[in-house]
């Protein structure tokens, strides 16, 4: 049980790893960790549903120790789809990377992935000390078709998702693509391993309304242009400098609100 909580700390980014002398691992809070997750903090016991989606978006951004996750809702592009062809999916991604890996090992955790976004009474098999939800479940971002055995991502508007926290993801994407340059296409943001419109299985309507929800609260210090037809986000100089106090300050607002 510790290692397990250990383990899904790290993932989700609410911990992280620290020097330390002797033959000890030691473990520290992260920033967010500390905001969301101490006593007096945004949400300790994770009630809202924006704490779920901020834990859905660190755990699909984390390619190590989340890679099935990361690969899943970022590189599978058709709307719905079986096991197996997950499990040929992730064989093929590990073989690419250099990663060995067995099948039963990636069917488990397909399985893991599958029961964090499907409530338990709707997968096949199901023991009933199995027989309760993640909480992730309540994103509703996969469903399972019953009679077909087959699972399909929930793509389009997402109304429990904030205008905020999707704010805070588009700030952790764009600071890795934003080191030289102002603008990102649309496309980018869509469609891109790792962005906020494959995590959130958003539509392309979705997305736009979602930015032009933050340029409105960032007063146009990230905004939308739409120029001959080609759609992008241009960020000023403030906040390009300061993507990660922004992403987190886009938070304060939120919880300040709740």
């Amino acid at each position: 049980m510790v290692r397990s909580i250990r383990h899904w700390c790290l993932a989700t980014g609410m911990v992280k790893d620290v020097t330390a002398t002797g033959s000890k691992k030691q473990l520290a809070p992260t920033t967010l960790g500390n905001k969301l997750m101490v006593k007096d903090g945004w949400d300790l016991y994770l009630e809202d549903m924006g704490s779920l989606w901020l834990v859905h978006w660190q755990l699909i951004s984390n390619q190590v120790r989340a890679l099935v996750w990361s690969i899943i809702f970022s590189a599978y592009f058709e709307t719905e789809f079986s096991k197996k062809q997950l499990i040929i999916l992730i064989t093929r991604q590990f073989e690419q990377i250099g990663i060995h890996s067995t099948e039963g090992t990636i069917e488990r955790e397909v399985d893991c992935v599958l029961r964090t976004y499907i409530p338990a009474g709707g997968q096949i098999g199901m023991k009933s000390e199995e027989n309760l939800d993640c909480p992730l479940a309540e994103l509703d971002l996969i469903q399972f078709i019953p009679g077909e055995n087959l699972y399909r991502f929930n793509i389009g508007s997402k109304p429990t998702l904030s205008t905020q926290v999707f704010g805070f993801a588009l700030c952790r994407f764009l600071a890795k693509r934003f080191q030289t340059r102002r603008t990102s296409a649309i496309e980018e943001v869509m469609y891109q391993n790792g962005s906020p419109g494959q995590a959130f299985k958003l539509d392309e309507n979705s997305l736009v309304e979602y930015i032009e929800q933050l340029e409105s609260i960032t007063a146009g210090a990230l905004r939308l242009n739409d120029t001959a037809g080609l759609r992008q986000i241009y960020l000023s100089d403030e906040i390009a400098r300061n993507l990660d106090s922004w992403s987190f300050k886009l938070l304060d607002d939120y919880y300040d609100h709740e």
